[in-house]
């Protein structure tokens, strides 16, 4: 045998040995099919998402949060930090479209993440607006300034309290955001009146509150509530129709009711909602927080809703006749300027929507014949054609089985509530 020969055959063994070898070795000791059994013998090793601050992992810095001080200015922090004058200009520069350095505010928090090395650099800076929004400047590679915002957490919770004295005390006192009695008092302004609490008026109620890491920022969605008033309990049910989230009683009734679009029939508005306008007889320049309907002497002005007169009276050098009508605890409407006022209406009396009140006249500072009419929104002036006027139509007639159904374990919840009791 040549030696050419002696050597193929020496390679091919070599080759095939490994193969012969774990095919025997497969043979005695064959591989056992994975099974869920096996599965479940395997450890599970889990790996913790990082910890992150501004969406910063915290692990990877060494970090310093500080306030701003009273005459601080955004070239004092980063002097500070050993940041030099080019590199300050260059991020006052890049932060110019994305924040306004002049509204930094005193006692907002700014936090610094500096390099764990021996060096301990500088690596981003970040300014928190508010509660939610946030400025981060990026020093690591080159300077990068960009804006983002906190993720909000919607937690939902119950609150119940039993009223002594006012529905705000009463948060207070069940250390319930007080914030509630706001969101409370605007759904059930029409059919409560928070003016004539009781002594024993008691509320319950499922809301959303709204948190940013560990610090509420805020009311959310209220789903639903009852609040037992003069001895009767008034519901409510956030319910959504065509996209549109309304708040409706047991009945499927808004709890809402509309407001005329204006006082009278008119011809024109003859000077509108200013905070600053130049007054016809006094020729200054003031406030005028209301809209003037320019139309003839006796012509009929009608109340904007239903509600209670809480004021009848003559100013010589304002609003000559007027009338102050309260609608509910949200809003108030006065008429000014009055001719005079209908039959039967003085200080207590209870009117309709659309019922006769006054006429148009030009008494008291006024060049002629026309109605101030005014709209206050929680003790403040509003501006009457920017009112967002309430939803009055109850849910429509298709849809009150599927609202039934929605309400019947909200319903549940709401009665299932237990009320503290007051020592």
């Amino acid at each position: 045998m040549t030696k050419k020969k002696i050597f193929i055959i020496l390679a091919v063994v070599l080759i095939l040995a490994p193969v012969i070898y774990f095919g025997i070795h497969r043979y005695k000791h064959p591989v056992s099919p994975v099974t869920s059994e096996t599965l479940d013998s395997l450890e599970v090793i889990e790996i913790p998402e990082p910890e992150l601050l501004y969406g910063l992992p915290v692990d990877s810095f060494a970090i310093e949060e500080f306030k701003i001080k009273r005459n601080q200015f955004l070239a004092d922090v980063f002097l500070k930090a050993d940041v030099d004058y080019p590199t300050i200009n260059t991020i006052v520069e890049k932060m110019k479209p994305v924040f306004d350095v002049r509204k930094i505010k005193v006692g907002n928090r700014y936090t610094l993440f500096y390099s764990q090395d021996s060096i301990k650099s500088l690596n981003h800076f970040v300014y928190a607006i508010d509660n939610t929004d946030y400025v981060v400047v990026s020093l690591k590679d080159s300077i990068q300034v960009y804006r983002d915002v906190k993720e909000t957490r919607n937690v939902l919770k119950s609150a119940t309290g039993v009223i002594n004295s006012s529905l705000w005390v009463t948060m207070k006192e069940n250390d319930i955001n007080p914030l509630l009695a706001i969101e409370l008092s605007e759904i059930f302004a029409w059919t409560v009146d928070f003016f004539g609490i009781e002594k024993g008026d008691n509320f319950k109620v499922y809301y959303d509150e709204m948190f940013v890491d560990s610090t509420s920022i805020g009311i959310g969605k209220v789903h639903s509530a009852v609040f037992h008033h003069r001895g009767r309990d008034y519901y409510a049910f956030n319910y959504q129709e065509d996209s549109v989230w309304n708040f409706f009683d047991e009945e499927g009734q808004s709890l809402r009711k509309a407001f005329l679009k204006a006082p009278l029939k008119f011809s024109r508005i003859s000077s509108r909602f200013s905070n600053s306008r130049l007054h016809p007889v006094l020729k200054i320049y003031k406030p005028h927080h209301g809209i003037d309907y320019a139309a003839p002497t006796g012509t009929p002005v009608y109340a904007l809703g239903d509600g209670r007169v809480i004021a009848r009276a003559y100013q010589k050098r304002g609003g000559g006749n007027y009338l102050k009508i309260k609608h509910n605890s949200v809003y108030t409407t006065v008429y000014m300027h009055l001719h005079g006022f209908a039959k039967g209406i003085t200080k207590g009396t209870h009117v309709r929507q659309g019922q006769l009140i006054g006429y148009v006249g030009s008494t008291g500072l006024s060049t002629g014949p026309h109605l101030d009419f005014r709209v206050y929104k929680n003790g403040s002036p509003v501006d009457p054609l920017k009112i967002d006027a309430p939803p009055v139509n109850p849910v429509k007639e298709e849809n009150i089985v599927d609202y039934r159904q929605f309400i019947q374990p909200l319903k549940f919840q709401l009665d299932s509530l237990s009320l503290p009791v007051n020592d």
